[in-house]
């Protein structure tokens, strides 16, 4: 049904007053006609009012709305058809304000020509031919075409690209009904294919494999493909034990070769879950109007495949919408369904994708937000792997460029510089309860890490407790010291200062820049609301959030605090690490170096076993032993004291 409208919110409002209040999918369209937003909703009326009264508090909508002129919708019987019609939709007309990946360029898949009489695999980017079982996305079309050659040598299966295995489709299509077609195959083609000779094919195209066993062989493929190895696995080990009872080694050798494939695969690929379990954790990251996606396929317990995506068009798209657009995209495309997703938010529609996953995959498939344990951790890695994804898409587009050049723009206009901060440094302070006290200096040249650049210090001032603001003017003073400023190994003058930290750390660095008489630009970044602190004004300046500021000076501080606390770690492990050694009853100065030069590092020695430190020459067991009871003691006292530092 099409309710005509005009540019206006009053004439849109009268209107979606007589829209009905079932389920279904509206359709917001521009002054051209072209639908550029489709969402569902379990009451069309309720939805669609909250966007001409401007109640949702998205920021794209007062947005969209200027920009609507008419709207369709379609009423359905249920919320989990609303769901089904709105991926059609939006698959149909790629609306502007709605999640979709990047470019929408096809992915590669793995198909299965089921409808043949010996179906082939092949890599493929479509994936809507009938008779045909699709596997993937991958995202990586080598990953792709590496994991069909791989399979091939474990399962012999014919492959689509060869011309002889297209030569017998031609037959069988050209003979259908016929009696006896798998000898008018031989007949036809008389010599077996290359792929036969070196053990990828199966010799399908002269008889050397009944339609039956080839069966079997697909059925394999696609439970390998579907993640179930285990099934396949022991298969290939009743299949070797038969041929070995049957006194035929040849092809008990030949499976036993396969099994050996299948192995190394396995070793390659992380063990997550010692338990056999089909899951996929799904991680986000997200800068402004572009995000980034990375699934972790897990199978029987293993991650068998991981998967990236560049989402676009989201604008200021919540968490929630993000994550509930990009499934829907996401598991539209692939036959491959889990009995559980993980995700980090939880879903207002939830329990309709739930049903629709569960209709797809014919089985249960439950979405669910882990709080702890190895499914938590599992998403945290995957969302960093997103955050990797989409730093690495930016670099290669030049899209963190223009974003560094906004960035510095922004900088320069919101802390009143005189120019754009093309070289910011930053120090922090890392130190426990006074204790091997150190700070760190690191710099952005033109908005990028110039790790060339960076320093690190300790402090010298002797300190009963932690103190930053005397730590800080102390470091400020030998950085910017008259010798230290002509000193071309601390490169040029900053165009802006940041110290890590609220008003108090501003103003000791403030009060250390006039006893040295410099006026370097200064500001100070605290950690709890992400305030910026300036000289000039008493109430802190707000960089919006999703900015480029925001994220460039939010960088610059954490890679700063990165530094300090490695320096401050490494000298601290150090001591404590000899400290430990000299208590140690028979470890002396010979035995204490003879342990140094076997390990190499204090950090290979606190990781060695007892066996392999009595393996040190002129180091009995015994001290052995007492020297690894008293590392282990040592590194159980390092990570409560980490702990502690991080709750600081």
């Amino acid at each position: 049904m099409r309710v005509a409208g005009h540019d206006n919110i009053p004439t849109l409002a009268e209107q979606v007053s007589r829209v009905p209040t079932q389920p279904g999918c509206y359709l917001w369209k521009d002054a051209k006609g072209d639908v550029i937003y489709v969402g569902k909703a379990k009451n069309l009326r309720a939805r669609m009012r909250q966007y001409v009264t401007l109640q949702d508090e998205r920021q794209k909508i007062p947005l969209m709305m200027q920009l609507v002129a008419s709207f369709d919708y379609i009423v359905v019987e249920t919320e989990h058809e609303a769901l089904v019609l709105e991926r059609n939709l939006i698959g149909q007309y790629h609306p502007y304000f709605n999640v979709d990946l990047k470019d929408d360029k096809s992915y590669p898949f793995i198909a299965i020509t089921k409808g043949d009489l010996y179906p082939a695999i092949k890599y493929t980017r479509e994936r809507h031919k009938p008779g045909t079982r699709y596997f993937g996305p991958y995202t990586d079309s080598r990953a792709a075409r590496e994991t069909i050659d791989t399979l091939r040598k474990v399962i012999p299966i014919c492959s689509a690209s060869c011309a002889e295995w297209r030569r017998c489709r031609r037959i069988v299509e050209s003979h259908k009904g016929e009696e006896d077609i798998v000898n008018m195959i031989c007949a036809q083609n008389g010599r077996p294919c290359f792929d036969y000779h070196v053990g990828r094919g199966p010799g399908a195209c002269v008889g050397a494999i009944s339609p039956a066993d080839y069966a079997k062989n697909v059925k394999r493929v696609e439970r390998f493909l579907s993640g179930h190895r285990k099934d396949v696995v022991d298969e290939l080990t009743s299949e070797m034990t038969d041929a070995a009872e049957a006194l035929d080694f040849e092809r008990a050798a030949r499976v036993k070769r396969r099994l050996e494939v299948i192995r190394g695969l396995d070793d390659r690929q992380q063990v997550v879950f010692p338990s056999s379990v089909d899951i996929d954790v799904i991680g986000f990251y997200r800068e402004e109007t572009i995000s980034a996606a990375c699934v972790f396929v897990v199978r029987e317990g293993r991650t068998v495949r991981t998967c990236e995506f560049i989402l676009d068009k989201g604008l200021d798209a919540d968490e929630e919408e993000l994550q509930s657009g990009f499934l829907k995209r996401y598991y539209d495309e692939t036959a491959d369904i889990p009995a559980e997703v993980n995700l980090s938010v939880e879903l207002e529609d939830a329990e309709a994708l739930g049903e629709w996953l569960a209709g797809k995959r014919e089985r249960s498939c439950h979405l669910h937000r882990p709080q702890r344990g190895e499914k938590h951790r599992l998403l945290d890695m995957a969302s960093k792997n997103a955050r990797h994804a989409l730093m690495r898409y930016m670099m290669r587009t030049g899209y963190a460029d223009d974003r560094t050049n906004q960035a510095l723009l922004e900088l320069e206009s919101a802390l009143a510089l005189p120019s754009p901060p093309l070289r910011i440094e930053c120090f922090d302070i890392s130190t426990l309860h006074g204790t091997f006290t150190v700070a760190s200096m690191v710099v952005f040249t033109n908005g990028r890490a110039d790790k060339s650049q960076y320093r690190r210090f300790k402090i010298q001032a002797e300190l009963d407790e932690a103190n930053d603001f005397v730590s800080m003017s102390e470091v400020l003073g030998r950085r910017y010291a008259p010798e230290r400023m002509a000193d071309e190994r601390f490169g040029s003058r900053p165009d802006l200062l940041v110290v890590d930290g609220g008003k108090p750390q501003l103003t000791a660095a403030i009060k250390q820049l006039e006893a040295l008489g410099l006026d370097i630009p200064v500001c100070g970044l605290a950690k709890a609301d992400e305030e910026v602190f300036v000289p000039w004004d008493e109430t802190p300046v707000v960089l919006p959030t999703g900015s480029a500021s925001l994220y460039l000076i939010k960088q610059v501080r954490d890679e700063s605090h990165r530094f300090a606390i490695t320096f401050h770690r490494e000298l601290r492990d150090k001591a404590m690490t000899v400290s430990v050694l000299d208590d140690v009853p028979g470890v002396g100065p010979t035995r204490k170096r003879a342990l140094m030069r076997h390990f190499g590092s204090m950090k290979r020695l606190r990781a060695a076993s007892e066996q392999e430190i009595a393996e040190v020459r002129g180091v009995p067991a015994d001290v052995a032993k007492a020297v690894h009871e008293a590392l282990v003691a040592w590194n159980a006292e390092r990570a409560e004291a980490a702990a502690k530092q991080s709750e600081n």
